[in-house]
């Protein structure tokens, strides 16, 4: 415990290094750019013959470190500007950095070859269905087996790390397709069906969690499958089965519920921001 202690500690640590470094980097900016670009420009308005911008500015830095200039309130204005424009850079580089983290992870995922995950079959990260609500047996719409599709997915957000559902794969790996599916719908393509899809999430598990979701369409054998790519959530997820609400998480290469007690350790132990 206390070994994770002081590493929590020491990451903490250089986090405030780097957050002091952006702001001191900034202040310095602003003393040193921000405030001869002002002086400057004033110059200039009043000045009929002004010197050359480059002299200004040597002119500016050899009386900030000589301390020749007495403006001491309007320097520490903009070294404060110039803080806050360099913490605001870093929250935006780190934004942006992760953005870019999460591309790169969504562009390995699409590198891989689906023929290839395909044969590896199910498990904690992959997860098959034949079709969204086409029943194969009995030739009907069913749409109970939309509900089967959405436990999977609130399994995949209410894991660590997310998963992928294929949605026209049987369990044994065999290509169904979607055409069946496609024949249900009014728009009998695949963005009628990827809003088909999308619109039960947001009926069922929440509008919100649209988000952590990419569909994209594969042609396999002449055949589309539909690939759900499932981001983790920020949220637990549940799901109404009969007007009761289920919480579902992976385990293995299923999905399944679990009782009050183990949602309440499970939330607990996966959300610890929400305790």
């Amino acid at each position: 415990m206390k070994r994770f202690f002081l590493l929590l500690l020491n990451i903490w640590k250089q986090k405030l290094k780097i957050y002091f470094l952006a702001a001191w980097i900034g202040a310095g900016m602003g003393i040193f750019l921000l405030a001869p670009s002002y002086d400057y420009i004033s110059s200039r308005e009043r000045n009929a013959d002004p010197i050359s911008s480059i002299e200004f500015v040597i002119g500016q830095f050899t009386e900030v470190m000589t301390g020749q200039i007495n403006q001491n309130n309007l320097i520490l204005f903009y070294a404060e500007i110039g803080a806050l424009l360099g913490l605001l850079s870093l929250g935006f580089y780190q934004v942006l950095h992760k953005r870019l983290v999460d591309l790169d992870a969504l562009k390995a995922e699409l590198d891989k070859d689906l023929p290839t995950i395909i044969r590896q079959g199910e498990g904690p990260l992959l997860e098959f269905k034949s079709t969204l609500r086409w029943d194969l047996q009995e030739q009907r719409v069913n749409r109970s087996l939309e509900s089967v599709v959405l436990k999977t997915l609130a399994g995949f957000f209410n894991s660590h790390v997310g998963g992928t559902l294929l949605i026209g794969v049987a369990d044994n790996g065999e290509i169904v397709g979607l055409e069946q599916d496609f024949q249900t719908l009014k728009k009998s393509d695949q963005d009628g069906f990827e809003q088909t899809l999308i619109t039960a999430i947001a009926e069922n598990l929440g509008a919100d969690l649209c988000r952590f979701i990419h569909i994209l369409f594969h042609r396999i054998d002449n055949k589309d499958v539909c690939r759900v790519i499932v981001s983790p959530a920020l949220r637990p997820v549940f799901l109404n089965i009969a007007n009761t609400p289920k919480f579902f998480v992976r385990t293995g290469g299923g999905t399944r519920d679990l009782n009050i007690q183990e949602a309440l350790d499970y939330v607990a132990g996966r959300w610890k921001s929400l305790k």
